[in-house]
């Protein structure tokens, strides 16, 4: 066991109230969940394999509840995912030096947080569509999200969202289901490329308690996200924690002066 009982279960609460904030939006949590196992783990490969399962967790519910209410639009979303998939799995398979792996993930979790705040803070709240925009742009935003992801251990929907939102792609909540459905496909892809290359690592004893607690939570935020209780200012504070953890893990991990 690589933790302590205590320092398990503070984990273990972390994750789960992450699990909440995030699936709320859907959003499987991966960015911060590498930002707090940086923080306890110090083999990178434990922390991408930990972070994908427990994603794949959170928006294999997620993806089911969307679907089940209706919000899965496959047809429209197959272009993203046929793209990101063979991209996501390369990522994965690229065996990066423990200090470039913590500054793109650094790098990854500010964007992240950023991108998060203006989606929140700057745009309308208007459910205005604008669906013309030519196939290669949902064929490019795939794979470029889908490399990136599998790079560093997320499933990519929340750098997905704000870019749809902000081109008005479809209504948030067919967004939201397709950042959870896109995170999934990601997640189950990034594993396989771990896999294939040896360094899918996974710590059992803290992965079952974190498994659990991301489950509960992913099912709390789903139907939070379901029944619109969601407000602002849980993603605004959820991202100016990722923010902070980022610029931590991008300057004391990644940049060491």
């Amino acid at each position: 066991m690589l933790l302590t009982v205590t320092e398990l279960v503070l984990l273990m609460l972390g994750f789960l109230v992450i699990a909440t904030l995030y699936s709320s939006v859907g959003f499987g949590g991966g960015s911060s969940y590498l930002a707090l196992l940086a923080l306890v783990l110090t083999s990178f490969f434990a922390i991408r394999s930990t972070a994908l399962i427990c994603n794949l967790v959170v928006v294999s519910g997620s993806t089911y509840l969307y679907w089940k209410n209706g919000h899965l639009d496959f047809k429209k979303f197959l272009p993203f995912i046929l793209a990101s998939i063979p991209f996501a799995f390369l990522g994965a398979r690229f065996r990066l030096s423990e200090q470039v792996f913590f500054i793109i993930l650094g790098g990854a979790l500010i964007v992240s947080a950023l991108a998060l705040i203006f989606q929140t803070l700057k745009l309308k709240k208007s459910e205005e569509v604008n669906p013309n925009y030519p196939p290669y742009v949902t064929y490019l935003l795939g794979a470029g999200i889908g490399l990136l992801s599998g790079l560093v251990g997320i499933g990519g929907g929340i750098f997905l969202a704000p870019i749809l939102n902000h081109m008005k792609w479809d209504k948030s909540i067919k967004i939201a289901a397709l950042a959870s459905f896109f995170i999934l496909v990601n997640s189950i892809s990034g594993i396989g490329g771990l896999l294939t290359k040896g360094m899918f690592e996974l710590p059992w004893i803290e992965a079952s308690g974190l498994i659990v607690a991301v489950f509960i939570g992913g099912q709390i935020g789903i139907r939070l996200s379901l029944s619109k209780l969601t407000g602002n200012g849980i993603k605004v504070v959820t991202a100016i924690l990722v923010l902070i953890v980022g610029i931590r893990v991008l300057f004391v991990n990644g940049l060491q002066f």
